[in-house]
């Protein structure tokens, strides 16, 4: 299992171009009334990657076997932690309880990962991936249990992103790819300024 930060759209493809072909790689993702309505949409259908849930988590019972059934086929699988993309490089933010229950209660191990420079994208800036030690997931998927093993990812994904530069606005392709299927929770993109890595 695999628990990731989330600044972009573009992430899951990175993620695709950077981890291993084999075990095949699945993405927990909402699964819209049609996926054939919206760019975002139709690519995460034509991928043929994604586990599906309904934003409105009205189907909670059959996602999970559907996650079951990911790892009882020697598959693995990515989520995007904080649910939602942001946009700053060295913050993570609340992250869903969903990863650490579904390692405990498949019992498989939950691997932090970093994506950077993803904020903002731009021809031959440089994304980096940062993978953390893994973190067993042993015993039943208590709230406790749950509740400590996504406070413990959460350290991790901070510990891998706390020293990264916040990124410059590219010019007008940059923003434009940037922005592509970008669904900001605030309605737009929050004010992020530039800096230095933090000390």
């Amino acid at each position: 299992m695999y628990c990731f930060n989330h600044m972009n759209w573009i992430d899951p493809f990175v993620l695709m171009a950077v981890l291993p072909f084999r075990p095949r790689l699945y993405f927990f993702g909402p699964k819209e009334d049609d996926m054939t309505v919206g760019g975002r949409n139709r690519l995460m259908a034509w991928t043929r990657t994604t586990v599906s849930y309904r934003p409105a988590k009205s189907d909670l019972i059959d996602a999970t076997r559907r996650v079951g059934t990911v790892f009882a086929a020697g598959g693995v699988l990515a989520i995007a932690g904080e649910g939602r993309i942001h946009a700053s490089e060295r913050v993570v933010t609340t992250l869903n309880v969903g990863p650490a229950y579904f390692a405990l209660r498949s019992g498989v191990p939950l691997v932090p990962i970093a994506i950077n420079g993803t904020s903002w994208l731009k021809l031959g800036r440089r994304v980096s991936i940062r993978i953390g030690e893994h973190l067993t997931s042993e015993g039943r998927p208590t709230s406790e249990a749950v509740e400590a093993l996504t406070e413990r990812c959460t350290s991790a994904i901070l510990d891998l992103v706390r020293d990264q530069p916040e990124m410059r606005r590219p010019g007008r392709v940059g923003r434009w790819v940037t922005e592509l299927f970008n669904d900001w929770p605030e309605g737009e993109r929050p004010p992020i300024e530039p800096s230095s890595p933090a000390g």
